[in-house]
């Protein structure tokens, strides 16, 4: 009895396995023959982005680091999620989260009475009376981040640039050079948090 048991279950793996060939993909028109060899393949480490999209012309000038905390991370994360929602790579991200760096260090920024930058507010230090939203929307991270990379998409080869000049021309800021210090841990933070 035994016998004819392994012999059915043997019987309905090879159907199993035999259907299984043929319910897959099939390409009658590939000409490759079967004793192809196979091309050794680099190995690409999937949870990280590429660093030659992160930075692909290097850092400028000395860089600055600073320990985030909890919040801080948290807008970081909410940056790269904005980011990907505007469909925009990884390089998008890493200028964003350095612009966020040297604007307000990446905090949530409210009026700061009289330390206030006229009526700069949020992540990016956006004003209301210069056109990119109403105080609730600037200081909301998503709505914060894809108004700054509206403007950055309006930039022709921003993917191109330098980051210093790409952030310049969409936040026109009085220490134009100031982001570039920011752009390495911008795309450390991106390259850790990219695809989690």
């Amino acid at each position: 009895m035994n016998t004819i048991i392994r012999k059915s279950v043997l019987g309905i793996a090879g159907l199993a396995f035999a259907g299984g060939l043929a319910a897959g993909p099939l390409n009658h028109h590939d000409a490759t023959p079967a004793t192809t060899a196979l091309t050794p393949v680099a190995a690409v480490q999937a949870d990280k982005p590429d660093a030659g999209k992160l930075i692909p012309h290097g850092v400028q000038g000395t860089q600055s680091r600073i320990d985030l905390n909890d919040e801080q991370t948290a807008n970081a994360k909410a940056i790269i999620a904005a980011t990907k929602k505007a469909g925009l790579p990884e390089r998008a991200a890493v200028i964003s989260i350095a612009t966020s760096l040297q604007e307000s260090k990446l905090e949530n920024l409210g009026h700061l009475g009289e330390k206030n930058d006229h009526d700069s507010l949020g992540l990016f230090q956006q004003r209301p009376s210069s056109g990119w939203g109403t105080p609730e929307q600037i200081t909301d991270p998503e709505y914060a981040t894809l108004a700054f990379e509206k403007g950055l998409k309006q930039v022709d080869g921003w993917q191109d640039m330098p980051l210093t000049q790409a952030a310049q021309t969409v936040q026109v800021s009085a220490y134009p050079d100031a982001y570039a210090q920011w752009e390495q841990q911008a795309a450390d933070i991106v390259a850790q948090h990219w695809n989690n």
